[in-house]
């Protein structure tokens, strides 16, 4: 079947993530939009990710555990997990590995923990927009044993992406996705990198904004619609998406 999905989303616990994306309104405005699936995909924590799968129980939304990692290579991955246990498995894993940054929160945005009423319940005083002290290297076996996937996110950036920080995708990782941002084409990207074509190139928003949550666009053929069955689609190279 094919079904429609944004798998690039970040809550208001990204310090660069509005205050108004809270579980109920990431959820209403995918299901407004016709999303089958969404991913949230906070900067380095899964702490709003129980919030939103509660908020979504009702409403035929498939939420899928996940992360925007930021290694010590400053190049950002989005990691998706088959389940939230998996996902903080992760995020425990990680936490050794932050810089001792406190946030700013009047400089870098509130970083704020809600529960499925869209409540404040906390305020996370590490800075999450910063890169870890581990590498690529340690984060993709990591995420692999733990059932997830992990995909370079927005390649075709200027900043923040594998190429522009490491120059190349490096086949020994084995990567099989890689998502390419909202503002360029499949086309385009091959243009400048054609050996790219090996790989699985998928778009998400990357949405900070309501207003940026995708609506039809992205349409993804899976077998059933959950977030294990994504993984192991996703898990595949098959050039084209």
């Amino acid at each position: 079947m094919q079904i429609a999905c944004d798998l690039h989303i970040h809550s208001a616990l990204s310090p660069c993530g509005d205050m108004d994306m809270t579980p109920n309104n990431i959820v209403n405005m995918a299901v407004l939009n016709g999303l089958s699936m969404i991913a949230l995909t906070d900067h380095n924590t899964v702490g709003n990710v129980r919030s939103v799968m509660t908020c979504a129980e009702q409403a035929n939304l498939c939420v899928v555990p996940g992360m925007e990692v930021e290694t010590v290579e400053e190049a950002h991955f989005v990691c998706l997990f088959p389940t939230i246990t998996k996902a903080e498995d992760f995020e425990t894993y990680i936490r050794p590995y932050f810089l001792p940054i406190e946030n700013r929160r009047d400089i870098f945005g509130e970083q704020a923990y809600m529960n499925e009423k869209d409540e404040i319940i906390g305020y996370e005083s590490q800075l999450l927009t910063t890169a870890l002290t581990c590498s690529v290297y340690d984060v993709v076996p990591q995420v692999r044993s733990l059932g997830g996937l992990i995909m370079p996110a927005h390649v075709d950036k200027d900043a923040y992406s594998i190429i522009s920080n490491l120059g190349v995708v490096p086949e020994d990782l084995n990567f099989s996705t890689l998502e390419i941002s909202k503002n360029s084409t499949r086309e385009q990207v091959l243009e400048q990198w054609p050996y790219l074509e090996q790989y699985r190139l998928l778009t998400s928003s990357d949405a900070h904004y309501l207003w940026d949550i995708y609506e039809r666009q992205n349409l993804l053929t899976l077998e059933e619609v959950s977030g294990a069955c994504l993984i192991e689609t996703l898990k595949i190279k098959k050039g084209i998406m």
